[in-house]
């Protein structure tokens, strides 16, 4: 079964579409390998585990670095949870935050479903 990669709503799309030429060229290769082989053959350095079920997307160009974070879900289904570029060293507090909720929203829809 081939993976699938979505996208948690249409702004996170919108977000990821804004970014800088080159950063979403490879961000769409990356996406592209994903679906073909799965995260865990991607593996380092493109993808990272954060723990929590939560995963990234590490994104490198000469115009900046770009996250996008993703959760997994039934089977073979990532969903990118939230994306953007990096200011700063570390991931912001705020975008892991965004991205727990939106993962644990989207299991519980998931719960209720069955």
């Amino acid at each position: 079964m081939p993976w699938k990669v979505d996208f948690y709503d249409k702004k996170v799309k919108e977000d990821i579409k804004d970014w800088p030429a080159h950063i979403k060229a490879k961000f769409a290769k990356t996406v592209e390998l994903i679906e073909k082989v799965g995260p865990k053959e991607v593996g380092m350095p493109r993808i990272k585990p954060l723990g929590q079920g939560l995963f990234e997307i590490r994104i490198k160009s000469d115009e900046g670095i770009a996250r996008a974070l993703f959760g997994m879900i039934k089977g073979q289904i990532i969903i990118i949870l939230c994306g953007f570029i990096k200011k700063t060293q570390k991931t912001p507090t705020r975008e892991m935050n965004l991205a727990k909720e939106r993962l644990e929203e989207i299991k519980n829809e998931q719960k209720t479903k069955l």
